[in-house]
C-alpha cells in the first residue's frame, strides 16, 4: 500500500489542497503531525505535533511552526538571527511508515521576512535549480545510487559469500536482502521513485575495531537506486531514504551505515549521482544520431572545472579519501569516459536506439514498446555517504550552469579529458584532492564560482569543518607507523565517522 496521501487519494501531489489533508486526517484519526527537514549536519530531524483537535491542525498545516536556526545549522548561522519557520510541503505528505497514527511532512525554512531562508541547503538548491531555468530553459534531473553497509551479529557460513563478489548477490548468500526489501518498500511506498536495490561488492566477514559495538560484526553492502526526479526532490528522497534505512535497521537490531570506508582493501560506501538535462519534459543528452549531445558535453566540462572543489560537499571526512584509490572502482583523476567505472564522470548505457530489448530476446513476440523518453544520463562517481547531499546538488547544479554559459571552454576541456574504454589515465590527468584539507584549500581559492548561488558565509563554514578533520599531515603520518599501528590509525579515521549524515 502506498504511504503517499495525494497516492492514497488519488490527486496528483501538485494538486492536494489543506482541505484533502484536513479531511484525511479526521476521517483516519490521525493523531499526530510530524514535520520533517534537513539539518546543517545533512541529517533528516522531527518536529511531533500532536492533533489536539482539527482546528490545531488546520492551523498547524497553514502557519508551519518555530524552530532554533542555530542549533539545527550549527555554525552556519549566528544566534542573534536564528528564528526560522519550518513549513510543510502539501505534496509530500505520507503516512509515517514507524508511527501509524502519524502524518508526515518535509518541510521548507522560512526567515523572520517570510522568506525562503537563504542559508539552509534545501533552499540553496531550489535557488541554483531555479536559476538553471532562467538561464537556459533546462530542467535538472537527478537520481542517487544510495550505499550502505549492514553490520550485525555474526552469520551461519553455509553459503559464505565469496570475497568481494557480493555484487547482486541473492539469498542465501546474501545475509540480509530481506532486511532491504523492507526498506525498498517503504521507500518506495513513500516516494514512489525507487528503480530498484540489490547487494554491493563488499562484504566484511568479521570487522576489526577500537569500537565494541563494531569489533568481531559482520558487514554485508547493499545499494538503493532511485529513479530521476527534479534536482531538488532528488535530494529530499534521498534524505528519507537514509532516514528510512536507519529505522529500519534497528527494528532488525542491526547497524546501518554510510560511512565511505569500513576496512582496507573491502569496497567502499559510493554516493553516485546521475544527471540529466530536460526541456519541455524531454531529456536531451543524445542528438538525433544518438550520439552524446553538445550540451551534454558541456555539462561534463562543467562538472570537470568544479570537481576538485565539488569534493568539499560530497567527500567531508577523513575516510572519503581513503575509499578515493586506484583498484576500487573509485575515481583517483579528473577524466570521464563510457562504461569505465574508475573515471570520475561516466557514461552509461542509456538504451540510444530504443527500449525494445525483449523482442531480440523474445523472437516471436508479437507486441512492441514505444518508448516517449530518452534514459541517458551522465554520472558522478566521486561522492560518498558523508556527501551533504543538498549542498552537494548545489554545487553540481553550479558547475552545470558554468559548463553552459562557457560553452566553448567547457567543450575544449571535455574533449582534452576524454579516455576510451580501453584507456588508462596517465600522470598528466590532474588527480582529486587527496584529503579534506586539500578540498579545503580547493574550495577557499575557488569561492567565486559558488558565491552567486550560495552565500559565502555557508562556504566558510564548509571549509572550517573539513580542515577540522584534521587529516593535512595524514599521508606522512601514515608512513612513519608500523604496520599494525599504520591499520589501527586507518581504522581509528574510518570507525570514527560511522554515523555520518
Amino acid at each position: 500500500m502506498s504511504l503517499s496521501i495525494a497516492a492514497i487519494l488519488g490527486i496528483s501531489p501538485k494538486n492536494l489542497q489543506r482541505s484533502d489533508l484536513l479531511n484525511f486526517i479526521h476521517q483516519n484519526d490521525i493523531k499526530r503531525i510530524t514535520f520533517h527537514y534537513t539539518g546543517g549536519e545533512g541529517r533528516l530531524k522531527q518536529l511531533i505535533i500532536p492533533v489536539n483537535y482539527m482546528i490545531y491542525a488546520e492551523r498547524i498545516l497553514a502557519a508551519g511552526e518555530r524552530v532554533d536556526g542555530s542549533s539545527l545549522f550549527k555554525g552556519m548561522v549566528g544566534t542573534s538571527s536564528s528564528d526560522l519557520y519550518v513549513v510543510p510541503v502539501y505534496a509530500s505528505a505520507f503516512l509515517d511508515p514507524f508511527d501509524e497514527k502519524s502524518i508526515s511532512f518535509l518541510c521548507r525554512f522560512l526567515d523572520k521576512d517570510e522568506k525562503l531562508a537563504e542559508f539552509c541547503p534545501d533552499n540553496i538548491l531550489m535557488k541554483a535549480a531555479e536559476s538553471l531555468r532562467e538561464k537556459h530553459n533546462y530542467d535538472l534531473w537527478a537520481l542517487g545510487e544510495l550505499e550502505f553497509y549492514l553490520i550485525g551479529e555474526q552469520q551461519e557460513d553455509r553459503y559464505p559469500m565469496p570475497f568481494q563478489a557480493g555484487y547482486h548477490a541473492a539469498g542465501p548468500f546474501s545475509k540480509y536482502i530481506d532486511v532491504v526489501k523492507e526498506m525498498l518498500e517503504i521507500i518506495a511506498d513513500i516516494t514512489g521513485h525507487v528503480k530498484y536495490g540489490h547487494s554491493e561488492v563488499g562484504t566484511i566477514k568479521r570487522i576489526k575495531s577500537q569500537h565494541q559495538f563494531l569489533d568481531g560484526k559482520y558487514a554485508e553492502q547493499f545499494e538503493v537506486e532511485f529513479l530521476p526526479a527534479p534536482i531538488e526532490w532528488a535530494a529530499d528522497y534521498l534524505s528519507l531514504a537514509k532516514w528510512v534505512v536507519r529505522n529500519v535497521a534497528e527494528q532488525y537490531e542491526v547497524l546501518a551505515t554510510f560511512s565511505p570506508k569500513l576496512e582496507v582493501g573491502y569496497a567502499g560506501t559510493g554516493l553516485h549521482f546521475h544527471m540529466e538535462l530536460l526541456r519541455e519534459n524531454n531529456n536531451i543528452m543524445t542528438n538525433a544520431r544518438g550520439e552524446l549531445s553538445t550540451v551534454a558535453r558541456q555539462a561534463i566540462g562543467g562538472l570537470l572545472r568544479y570537481a576538485p572543489s565539488l569534493t568539499a560537499f560530497g567527500n567531508t571526512v577523513a575516510a572519503s579519501h581513503l575509499r578515493l584509490v586506484p583498484g576500487q572502482e573509485s575515481p583517483t583523476r579528473l577524466f570521464w569516459s563510457d562504461f569505465n567505472r574508475s573515471a570520475l564522470i561516466r557514461v552509461p548505457l542509456g538504451w540510444r536506439q530504443g527500449e525494445d530489448m525483449a523482442s531480440v530476446i523474445n523472437q516471436r513476440l508479437k507486441d512492441r514498446y514505444m518508448s516517449p523518453f530518452k534514459r541517458q544520463t551522465i554520472e558522478l562517481r566521486s561522492p560518498d555517504g558523508s556527501a551533504h547531499i543538498h549542498l552537494l546538488l548545489a554545487g553540481i547544479t553550479c558547475s552545470i550552469i558554468y559548463g553552459l554559459d562557457h560553452g566553448e571552454v567547457s567543450l575544449k576541456l571535455a574533449n582534452k579529458r576524454y579516455l576510451g574504454p580501453d584507456e588508462t589515465a596517465t600522470n598528466d590527468v590532474p588527480e582529486l584532492p587527496p584529503s579534506c584539507f586539500h578540498s579545503a584549500q580547493y574550495l577557499k581559492e575557488e569561492l567565486e564560482l559558488y558565491t552567486d548561488l550560495i552565500p559565502r558565509y555557508i562556504l566558510d563554514h564548509v571549509v572550517v569543518q573539513l580542515i577540522a578533520e584534521g587529516d593535512e599531515g595524514l599521508v606522512d603520518e601514515l608512513e612513519n607507523l608500523s604496520d599494525d599501528d599504520r591499520q589501527e590509525r586507518l581504522r581509528e579515521l574510518m570507525h570514527r565517522s560511522i554515523h555520518v549524515a
